[in-house]
C-alpha cells in the first residue's frame, strides 16, 4: 500500500475502503447495511461480500495514522454493518479519534493490549476473540449485544469511565474463561445486564469506581473446575447488584434500570417481565470491599454439591440476602462483616449448607415474616457442631433492638445446644436446670416452684409434731416458716435446727434444702449472665 501523503488517498483501496476513508475524515457513520434484517444480521451464516468488506490493516492505518480531518469537522472512525476482514492488530499503539463499530463483523480477532483509546465503542458486533490486556480508555469502553465467541481478556485494564457489557455473548477460552478481568479497573460503572456467559467471569482483585450491575445475567462455569464468577478481592465503592432485570415481552430486550438501592415490584411492569440473575457454577467474592451493599434480589444458584456462594471476610454496609434457596452446596460467610442484613426465612439452606463462623452483623432486617424459631433454624444450620458464636452474635443483635425476651431465649436454645456436648452427668444436670429454671433465663419458674415446695413443705410438715433438739431453746413450731427456712438458703428464719426429725421427716427435709440449692444457684447463674452482657 503507498503512504499517503498530506492526506492524499492511497491508490490501493478497494471501493468499499475508500468509502471509509472519506467518511473517516468526516467524521460521518459508514453504513453499509443491504436494509434486511436477515442479511444484516452480523450473527447469522449469511455471507457478506466484498462489497460490505474492508481490510483490517485499512482500518488501523486509519486509526493509528489515519488522514487529518477535513476542515470544521472531527475524525471518527463510525462504521454500521461493515465486515472487517484480517485481524485487527493495534498492541501498543495510541488511538486518538472516536471509534464506534455498530452491526459489524471481525472475522479474525481483535488484538489491542495495551493500546490507548479515547472511547471504544463496538455495539452489537460479532468477533472471535477480544484481546484488550493492559487496555487503556480515557473514556468508555462499550460492548453491549456483542457476540465474542472465544471470550474476552482485560487483565489489568484501565477504563476512564464506564464498562458497559449488557446482552453480551461471551464464550470460553482455552482456560474455561469468558472474561479474564483481573486487575480490572473501572473509573465510574461496570455494567454486566442480561448477559450469557459460557465460561467462567474472572475478577480477581477488580476495582469499580461505581456501581457493578449483573443483572438478568446467566453465568455459567467454565471446564476444569473453574467457577461462574471468581472475584475475590472485588472493590466496589457502591452496589454490587445479583438481581433480577426489565425484560421487553415483545423484544427480549432490556427495559430500564431501577434507580439504585430501590427494591424491585413484585410483578413487572406492563409490557415486560422479569429476568432473574442465575449463576450455574461456584461463586467467590471472597475478602470484597463493597461501599453500599451486596444485592442478590431473587437470585438463583444452582451449586454442585461440592460448590460455593463464597462470601468470605466480605465488608459491606448491607447484605440483601433474599436470593432463592440453593438446593446443593453451600453459602459460606465465614469472617464477614456486615452492618445490615436483610434477609428471607426461606432464602438460607437447610443444615450442611451455610457456614458462618465470625459472621458480624449489628442490625437484623427480615423481608417478609421470619419468626424467631426460624431463625433459631437459621443459627443451628450453621453449626453442624456446636458453636457458641452464632448464637452469642444473634442474641447481641437482638438485644440492642430491645428484644430482650428473644435474646433470652436464643442463650437457652444455645444452653441446651451445648448440652448434647456434654458427658452424661453434666448432662443430666443441664437437664435439671432446664426443667427447673431453664438455665436462669426464665427465673420466673424458680419463684413457682418455690412457691409449689414451699406449699407441698408446708402442707405435709402441719400433719407432724416434732421433737425439740433442746426443751427450754426453741421457738413455736411453725410448719409454714420450718419448710421456707429449709427451701430459702443462706436467710434464717428462726425453724431450722430447732427440731429433731425423724425417720421418713429427715428425708424430707433434706430434699427441700437439696432442691432449694438447686434452685437458688442456678437463678444465681442466670443472673451473673445478665450481668456480665450488661
Amino acid at each position: 500500500m503507498a503512504e499517503p501523503q498530506n492526506g492524499d488517498i492511497p491508490d490501493t483501496l478497494t471501493a468499499a475502503e475508500l468509502g471509509m476513508w472519506q467518511a473517516f475524515r468526516s467524521g460521518s457513520t459508514y453504513d453499509l447495511r443491504a436494509r434486511d434484517p436477515l442479511r444484516d444480521d452480523p450473527f447469522a451464516p449469511t455471507v457478506w461480500g466484498a462489497e460490505r468488506s474492508v481490510d483490517a490493516r485499512v482500518v488501523a492505518r486509519l486509526l493509528l495514522s489515519g488522514p487529518r480531518a477535513r476542515p470544521g469537522r472531527v475524525a471518527a472512525l463510525k462504521l454500521r454493518g461493515v465486515r472487517i476482514t484480517g485481524t485487527l492488530d493495534l498492541a501498543g499503539g495510541r488511538v486518538a479519534p472516536y471509534v464506534e463499530l455498530t452491526g459489524c463483523r471481525l472475522e479474525n480477532e481483535v488484538v489491542l493490549p495495551e493500546c490507548h483509546f479515547t472511547t471504544l465503542r463496538m455495539v452489537g458486533c460479532a468477533a472471535p476473540r477480544l484481546e484488550a490486556a493492559r487496555l487503556h480508555t480515557e473514556g468508555d469502553l462499550h460492548l453491549p449485544r456483542c457476540r465474542i465467541e472465544r471470550g474476552i481478556r482485560l487483565t489489568d485494564a484501565h477504563i476512564g469511565t464506564d464498562l458497559l457489557l449488557n446482552q453480551i455473548e461471551l464464550g470460553t477460552d482455552r482456560q474455561g474463561r469468558a472474561l479474564a478481568g483481573d486487575g480490572l479497573t473501572v473509573a465510574q460503572d461496570l455494567q454486566a445486564e442480561m448477559v450469557e456467559a459460557r465460561g467462567e467471569l474472572s475478577l480477581r482483585g477488580a476495582k469499580v469506581g461505581g456501581s457493578m450491575s449483573l443483572r438478568g445475567s446467566r453465568l455459567r462455569a467454565g471446564r476444569g473446575g473453574r467457577r461462574a464468577l471468581n472475584a475475590p478481592q472485588l472493590t466496589v465503592e457502591r452496589t454490587l447488584y445479583m438481581t433480577e432485570a426489565w425484560v421487553s415481552v415483545d423484544t427480549g430486550n432490556q427495559g430500564t434500570t431501577p434507580p439504585y438501592g430501590t427494591v424491585m415490584a413484585p410483578t413487572p411492569a406492563h409490557g415486560t417481565r422479569s429476568q432473574i440473575f442465575e449463576c450455574r457454577g461456584g461463586v467467590r467474592l471472597d475478602d470484597g470491599r463493597f461501599g453500599d451493599a451486596v444485592d442478590l434480589h431473587k437470585a438463583r444458584f444452582v451449586l454442585a454439591p461440592h460448590e460455593e456462594l463464597s462470601l468470605r471476610r466480605i465488608v459491606a454496609p448491607e447484605l440483601r440476602f433474599n436470593a432463592e434457596r440453593p438446593e446443593e452446596g453451600r453459602v459460606v460467610l465465614n469472617g464477614a462483616k456486615v452492618v445490615t442484613l436483610i434477609d428471607v426465612s426461606t432464602s438460607w439452606p437447610g443444615p450442611g449448607g451455610l457456614a458462618m463462623g465470625g459472621f458480624v452483623y449489628e442490625n437484623l432486617v427480615p423481608y417478609g415474616h421470619f419468626p424467631l424459631s426460624r431463625r433459631l433454624e437459621w443459627v443451628a444450620a450453621a453449626t453442624p457442631e456446636y458453636v457458641p458464636e452464632p448464637y452469642e452474635r444473634l442474641a447481641a443483635v437482638l438485644r440492642n433492638c430491645g428484644e430482650d425476651a428473644d435474646a433470652r431465649e436464643v442463650l437457652l436454645a444455645k444452653q441446651r445446644r451445648r448440652r448434647e456436648t456434654l458427658p452424661p452427668a453434666a448432662k443430666l444436670w443441664g437437664i435439671l436446670q432446664d426443667w427447673t429454671v431453664a438455665y436462669g433465663y426464665r427465673p420466673g419458674r424458680a419463684a413457682v416452684w418455690m412457691a409449689v415446695l414451699w406449699a407441698a413443705g408446708a402442707v405435709a410438715f402441719s400433719q407432724y409434731d416434732p421433737a425439740p433438739i433442746k426443751r427450754d431453746e426453741h421457738p413455736e413450731w411453725n410448719a409454714a416458716l420450718y419448710a421456707l427456712d429449709l427451701l430459702v438458703p443462706v436467710i434464717n428464719l428462726g425453724q431450722d435446727g430447732y427440731w429433731r426429725m425423724e425417720d421418713g421427716w429427715q428425708w424430707a427435709s433434706a430434699a427441700l434444702v437439696l432442691l432449694g440449692w438447686i434452685l437458688a444457684t442456678t437463678v444465681a447463674a442466670g443472673a451473673s449472665r445478665l450481668l456480665r452482657r450488661g
